[in-house]
């Protein structure tokens, strides 16, 4: 007896079993296929991304407060956690694309690396005015230690830059720019950062002042207007986030011969740079990119 093999089409249902639930990738704005969440709790997660990515980053970062440290890769952990729930092998993939992209322009690395500098030496500059001694260069020797410095900050997940750049600036950022203004979207994240920060003023190991914390606010201007120009470029603000640690301007005086308004005159160095990125690019404030804007579909924040 010959028997008939009848081949069910893909959307056929299963005889005797219940009906296969349809799969509606949608397209995110770059034309990409983004899954749709497949259940209640990535569906929950996708739709307030950004407030549970902070949430994280607090509780994260805070929660080795008791034993007298602080966990600097937070943003990393929450980032990849989120993006992870949300958004899976898709999101990952365009979040580790931002922090490899380095096909832009070799005058934005001289800028990543540059300004910091300059707002380093116009610091010192204002400092020596106001009548601080000759600078003690002591923290550069030997001359190659600035070199480990900065490569560890690129390098290292566990400090700064690379543990932090990713998650406020490759997830963050371009999710806020997708309903804010770049000025509103960095103000936002400049007192965000800031208050995740400031546990650390009442640590002294960490030697962190209220001029720095208020730094902390101005510097996240200039990384989001660096993030901007850059097409959305992590590395880019790595490599200035980088740079940013490498020198430390107050260990360039004692404290009672200089430091202390070593840090203030950081700080009013850090506005004058701010401001004239706010007046002198006015443009670049109002709208970012589409390069530097992440529109993931069914979020609400």
């Amino acid at each position: 007896m010959k028997t008939r093999i009848v081949q069910n089409e893909p959307n056929d249902p299963i005889p005797g079993g219940a009906p296969l639930a349809a799969v509606n990738p949608t397209a995110d704005a770059s034309g990409q296929t983004v899954a749709a969440p497949t259940n209640a709790f990535r569906a929950f997660v996708r739709r307030r991304e950004l407030v549970i990515f902070f949430v994280l980053c607090y509780l994260i970062g805070w929660s080795a407060l008791p034993w007298g440290t602080f966990i600097a890769f937070a943003p990393l952990i929450s980032a990849i956690v989120v993006v992870s729930i949300a958004e899976g092998l898709p999101g990952l993939a365009r979040l580790g694309r931002r922090v490899i992209r380095w096909r832009v322009n070799w005058i934005w690395y001289a800028a990543a690396i540059g300004v910091p500098l300059l707002v380093y030496v116009a610091a010192t500059g204002l400092n020596l005015a106001a009548g601080a001694p000759a600078p003690s260069l002591d923290q550069f020797h030997p001359w190659y230690a600035v070199f480990l410095v900065f490569a560890l900050g690129v390098l290292n997940p566990l400090e700064g830059p690379l543990g932090e750049e990713p998650g406020w600036r490759g997830f963050a950022t371009p999710r806020l720019q997708s309903r804010l203004s770049p000025l509103a979207s960095a103000a936002l994240l400049g007192l965000l950062i800031t208050g995740w920060h400031l546990p650390l003023v009442f640590m002294p190991q960490f030697d962190l002042s209220l001029p720095d914390i208020v730094t902390t606010i101005l510097v996240t201007f200039w990384y989001t207007w660096l993030f901007n120009r850059t097409g959305g470029s992590v590395l880019l603000t790595l490599i200035a986030h980088a740079t940013e640690g490498t020198v430390n301007i107050q260990g360039l005086w004692p404290p009672e011969a200089g430091g202390v308004g070593a840090v203030w005159c950081s700080l009013i160095a850090w506005a004058l740079l701010v401001i004239a990125l706010l007046i002198f690019d006015r443009k670049s404030w109002r709208t970012a990119p589409e390069s530097a804007i992440d529109r993931v579909p069914d979020r609400i924040t």
